[in-house]
């Protein structure tokens, strides 16, 4: 069996957020054991999975991504501002989509793992995920 819900996030600064909370608590029941899949629908926009106890990882890696892939005058992409294109390449590199086993009715993460959104847009507004439960 298939379920599929769409959950819209709020509007995020630049950066790596933790929204495991908020996708988890607009989730329909789970199944017993299955899958999630969750997919943004953006392209400036990525979804991992990484630490959820220290900030300090996400301020990192926030640091990392900024460092090797700036704004920079040379990207030809740069309708929307001097961070769409780079936003476009830290999306490709992190991807669109992520799956979490479901076991015993919940996620079955790992002690320190978290969802993140990674925001890579000074101003993206508001994230639309498609959550897809398999069972």
């Amino acid at each position: 069996m298939v379920k599929q819900v769409e959950i819209q996030l709020k509007p995020l600064p630049q950066g790596f957020h933790l929204v495991t909370a908020e996708i988890v608590s607009r989730l329909p029941e789970l199944p017993r054991e299955g899958l999630l899949n969750l997919f943004i629908k953006h392209t400036s926009a990525a979804l991992s999975i990484n630490e959820n106890a220290d900030p300090t990882v996400r301020t990192d890696l926030n640091a990392f991504f900024n460092d090797h892939c700036p704004n920079e005058p040379y990207f030809k992409h740069d309708l929307e501002g001097d961070d769409d294109m780079p936003a476009h390449v830290k999306s490709t590199v992190i991807g669109a989509s992520i799956t979490i086993p479901i076991t015993n009715g919940q996620l079955n993460l790992g002690t320190w793992q978290g969802i993140y959104l990674c925001e890579f847009r000074r101003n993206g507004g508001s994230r639309k995920i498609v959550a897809t439960i398999i069972w």
